[in-house]
């Protein structure tokens, strides 16, 4: 984004579950692929707008039944809303920053499912069955997160288990900063 606002990088991920779902019958030429996955234990991951892409495709999966997925794994999740929650208060950067991803969008703003999963009515449908959410003690992000956690089994029953932990002392994707900081992960 700008270049290419969403939904690109949606479809761009997408496409590559597609390409991985086209090899689960065995048949690829790529031989790793044919001895190396076991295609009913897939997970879909990302961190910060890449873990707002994996839940995103998550959500697909369940409408379009792709491939049998087994949990996603979000860490610092971008996820935001109009009403702000917990430290958000005061802080526009992700609103810009998502209004920037969807330029020329004709979208329902900061409580459009795909910039806020608990203002999504589907969310029950989410596809797969566990969710491991990883957030930092310092991210003003963080109560996004751990509202994601909760979201799911409230509205509807979804029937799936959702964990979350907190890395203490930490700020948003400080595992990309410095990856071997050994910081230690306390459940939430």
């Amino acid at each position: 984004a700008p270049e290419h606002p969403l939904p690109c990088a949606y479809d761009d991920c997408w496409a590559a579950l597609n390409w991985a779902a086209a090899h689960a019958a065995g048949s690829c030429r790529e031989e790793w692929l044919n001895s190396g996955v076991d295609f009913g234990r897939v997970f879909v991951a990302g961190d910060s707008a890449g873990a707002n892409i994996a839940h995103r495709v998550a959500m697909r999966n369940a409408r379009e039944k792709l491939i049998e997925l087994l949990g996603v794994v979000l860490v610092d999740p971008f996820f935001w809303g109009e009403d702000p929650i917990g430290d958000e208060a005061g802080r526009a950067l992700p609103a810009r920053l998502w209004r920037l991803a969807n330029s020329g969008s004709e979208k329902s703003g900061l409580d459009d499912p795909e910039i806020n999963p608990a203002a999504d009515p589907k969310l029950s449908g989410l596809g797969c069955r566990r969710v491991l959410v990883l957030v930092a003690e310092k991210d003003y992000m963080k109560d996004r997160g751990k509202l994601y956690c909760k979201t799911p089994e409230k509205k509807n029953g979804w029937p799936g288990k959702a964990e979350i932990y907190e890395t203490k002392g930490a700020n948003h994707v400080f595992h990309l900063l410095d990856p071997a900081c050994g910081k230690k992960l306390r459940r939430g």
